[in-house]
């Protein structure tokens, strides 16, 4: 990658310094290519970024593919069964070795081009024609970091990690009972939103919009900022606190958790109107079968878990949601939400696949018209940040406080 030059830097910088505390970004975040390089180099090339789920590779051979800016990226599981993440590049002339998005290698990942052939750990297995004296060690898939955590798989392409085990500590303590390693994925839906990737995660950090935009959603989403514990009425207080102690009595880690940074956040809250479930009624999609240990009749909430800049996600008994990001451009994000769902339940029979998905398909749908058209009105010369409403929209000014602090500072 070309170095971005030093003007381009103070540039970014000095724009991204002058926002107004508990105000939005400036336009040029939104849409300008090189805002949108330094986002990838400060960020996204420096994070570590939800990928896919342990779920989803069953047996040895098994990969999916990704690309994450510049970079794209082959995930798969080794003989030995262990989850590995390599460059999607072959080591002869740079073909990708795996084109499709998914898929299942008999023994050996063979490149279409010339067919240099690799053993699922990476290791180059033939070279055609290639005489002997070949070093097949020199020419191995090059390796990208990989962690799992609570049957979540992450990836970092820098050549220095940043340290994994502070979020599998915080995640492992809320998702271990849902037991996703043996969940399967009921449902993937894929769909490219016309809007930068921070407009994307602003529209989702608040529900001021939903009780006008999400009417499926609000049927069991709590429209408001009490459901934390810390807002609300006096009883609306006493309710979460009773729902919190309840679920610890069932061992279910309740409360709120994040990391120092605000990078991450995990939190475990009572869903409106006694909803059990993310359905039009409430009541739970999968009918008589529960994720892990979760019980089948109390309601026992929904935990919310994100992590910048790449992932959202819900977990309710029935099922869980997660959402993942990835930045195409400047002015276009793909978004790819995954219904996952007890390893035995059997569709038609446990779940009628509709009434799993109706709320977060619609749900979606109206996110990206709301973020595509608030795109068209950043990328306006008449666009000046306004104020957050802090009663509603502390997440989207917490979110903001992180880009800003962190993009400025990893940039290097």
């Amino acid at each position: 990658m070309q170095p971005i030059s030093i003007d381009d830097k103070i540039r970014f910088v000095d724009t991204i310094s002058s926002r107004r505390t508990n105000f939005g970004l400036p336009g040029a975040s939104y849409h300008d290519p090189v805002f949108h390089e330094c986002d990838m180099r400060s960020l996204w090339y420096k994070e570590w970024i939800f990928v896919g789920h342990d779920c989803e590779l069953k047996k040895p051979g098994d990969w999916f593919t990704l690309q994450l800016g510049v970079y794209p990226i082959l995930v798969t599981m080794g003989k030995d069964r262990v989850i590995r993440a390599f460059h999607n590049v072959c080591r002869h002339r740079g073909y990708p070795l795996c084109i499709d998005s998914s898929g299942s290698a008999k023994r050996r990942f063979k490149c279409q081009y010339h067919q240099w052939t690799y053993d699922l750990d990476g290791k180059l297995a033939f070279a055609r024609d290639f005489d002997s004296e070949l070093d097949k060690d020199a020419f191995s898939l090059k390796p990208i970091a990989l962690e799992s955590t609570g049957g979540y798989l992450f990836v970092s392409v820098s050549e220095n990690p940043k340290p994994f085990q502070p979020l599998r500590d915080i995640c492992e303590s809320y998702l271990t009972p849902f037991d996703l390693k043996n969940a399967k994925v009921a449902h993937t839906s894929k769909i490219i939103e016309k809007g930068n990737w921070k407009m994307v995660w602003e529209n989702n950090r608040e529900c001021y919009h939903c009780k006008g935009s999400h009417p499926e959603l609000t049927v069991s989403f709590p429209d408001g900022v009490w459901w934390n514990g810390m807002g609300g009425t006096e009883e609306q207080k006493k309710m979460v606190k009773e729902f919190n102690d309840k679920c610890e009595e069932l061992g279910l880690r309740s409360g709120f958790d994040a990391s120092e940074d605000a990078s991450y956040r995990l939190q475990r809250i009572p869903l409106e109107n006694g909803a059990r479930s993310f359905t039009m009624d409430g009541e739970p999609a999968v009918k008589t079968k529960r994720l892990g240990i979760l019980p089948l009749d109390e309601p026992v909430g929904d935990v919310l878990f994100y992590h910048y800049p790449s992932t959202w996600n819900h977990f309710l008994a029935d099922h869980a949601l997660s959402f993942r990001l990835l930045p195409i451009s400047p002015t276009e994000t793909e978004v790819t939400t995954k219904w996952l769902v007890p390893g035995d339940a059997v569709e038609g029979v446990d779940y009628d696949l509709e009434t799993l998905t109706k709320v977060w398909i619609e749900t979606n749908m109206q996110d990206q018209k709301l973020v595509e058209a608030n795109q068209i009105g950043v990328s306006s010369p008449a666009y000046e940040p306004g104020p957050y409403n802090m009663s509603h929209e502390s997440g989207v000014s917490q979110f903001v406080d992180w880009y800003c602090n962190t993009s400025v500072q990893q940039l290097n």
